[in-house]
């Protein structure tokens, strides 16, 4: 496929990233990690150019956080018009209307026909944290349940919270109390012989049976749930499942806290993926695409809950930032004319068929999921072998790279790739990034066939 959007100069990385990588690394620590040894210089769109002129088509969005794709005009324009006015002043200090109408708009937008409000902070992790306090301080329980694969960030309560070991938790112990991991199904890895219904009754009785066996559901302020795991591996649940599991928590008391951190803002096709599974959460945490880049991160919930906290609880410097809520009312705008939701559900239509295509030709494609623009392959070695194959994506995630395609890893065994490509990406620039996907994957595991 001849490549119109692709443009390499250089190999990857380049000359100049060369350079900047030395001085990266030795003022740099290696625990922030990178995908790519390139450096960026400017990028647009779905596409992005790296110090050396080498450009790339980028199906890793920054985790997720590009869903109206970098630097789109109308968050450009926004962003502008607010650093003339004013940078900042604290909303704890001298408030402004920007923080209001980001509340009114994300209330108006999330599920469920009673009063809501809406507090911000800056990343993901402190949504999750913020979510938990005001729980806890609703119900006047301590427990707090998440799920096995999960992920809700890397500070202290967050990174309890988080399922993967390495690299997230290995050695930074000891964790925040009060936290239990439940179940949480994964269909792809169900017992041979059992039937998906038969399944999906079993991982309802396994948390049934895990709030007798681990914890009492008395002593639980929330559950915790990614409608859709993403850093888990982009795995779907089922409707019943999630019903359930929202049955339980209003038969005990417990608030339903939906992070919807890598799911939301038009991902899976609505606003908010939970609207999928016909279930109305207590609390939503948001942050990632909301900002378009920027910093910026919320929690929106039930009135009678957010205002559990009195004055001064919760909040912090640079929470709700107005650089943060002028990129955020930006994207709601352009989520809405641009009709994102409905172009997710095509992106990820195209995005299946291709992946689809693909694994009816390479044994080693174990499973295609997803839902609206959230779709993944799962790498195994074989047909008859669901052994993860950590070592073939790292080597397909390497080879798209060089070849001019942004992707990243996923999953426990970090033996999935996922698709996390902007929604105003164009179908020719789509074509082509699963073109030189198509080749990277089919390059690798055919190397792997004949290594066998």
């Amino acid at each position: 496929m001849e490549r119109k959007f692709v443009k390499q100069q250089t190999s990857v990385p380049g000359p100049k990233s060369l350079e900047i990588l030395v001085r990266r690394k030795q003022f740099v620590p290696k625990g922030i990690s990178n995908n790519s040894a390139a450096f960026v210089k400017r990028a647009n769109g779905a596409l992005v150019e790296d110090v050396d002129g080498n450009t790339y088509i980028d199906f890793a969005g920054a985790i997720g956080t590009l869903n109206v794709g970098h630097a789109h005009p109308k968050v450009v324009s926004a962003l502008h018009e607010q650093v003339n006015d004013f940078i900042h002043t604290g909303f704890n200090v001298m408030m402004y209307e920007s923080y209001i109408d980001l509340a009114e708009r994300l209330c108006g937008l999330a599920p469920g026909a009673f009063p809501k409000q809406a507090a911000f902070f800056n990343s993901g992790a402190e949504a999750v944290e913020n979510a938990v306090k005001l729980a806890r301080k609703f119900t006047k329980r301590q427990g707090v349940i998440a799920f096995t694969r999960g992920f809700h960030g890397r500070t202290l309560l967050a990174m309890t919270m988080t399922s993967k070991v390495k690299p997230y938790k290995f050695g930074f112990g000891p964790f925040a109390p009060e936290i239990y991991k439940a179940p949480y199904p994964y269909p792809f890895r169900r017992p041979e012989g059992m039937t998906e219904q038969q399944y999906n009754k079993m991982m309802i009785e396994q948390f049934e049976q895990f709030l007798l066996a681990e914890v009492a559901p008395e002593t639980i302020a929330a559950v915790v749930m990614e409608p859709i795991q993403g850093e888990g591996g982009f795995i779907v649940p089922s409707v019943e499942f999630v019903q359930r599991v929202r049955a339980i928590c209003d038969q005990y008391g417990i608030l339903f806290i939906a992070d919807e951190i890598q799911t939301g803002f038009a991902r899976t096709g609505k606003y908010f993926a939970i609207d999928h599974f016909g279930v109305v959460p207590d609390m939503i945490t948001v942050s990632k695409s909301l900002g378009a880049g920027v910093p910026i991160s919320g929690v929106i919930g039930r009135t009678e809950i957010m205002e559990a906290a009195d004055v001064g609880e919760i909040g912090g410097t640079y929470c709700g930032s107005p650089l943060g809520c002028r990129a955020a009312l930006a994207v709601l705008d352009i989520i809405e004319s641009e009709k994102l939701n409905d172009r997710a559900q095509v992106l990820g239509e195209r995005v299946r068929t291709k992946m689809t295509a693909l694994s009816g030709k390479l044994e080693q494609i174990g499973d295609i999921r997803g839902l609206g623009a959230m779709w993944a392959m799962e790498i195994v070695n074989g047909a008859s072998n669901k052994t993860p194959n950590k070592a073939a994506v790292s080597k397909i995630i390497k080879t798209a790279g060089e070849r001019g395609l942004l992707i990243l890893s996923a999953g426990l065994y970090s033996n999935v790739i996922r698709i996390l490509m902007p929604l105003t990406i164009s179908d020719a620039e789509l074509d082509e990034g699963l073109a030189i996907l198509v080749d990277a994957v089919t390059t690798v595991l055919s190397q792997e066939d004949l290594a066998h």
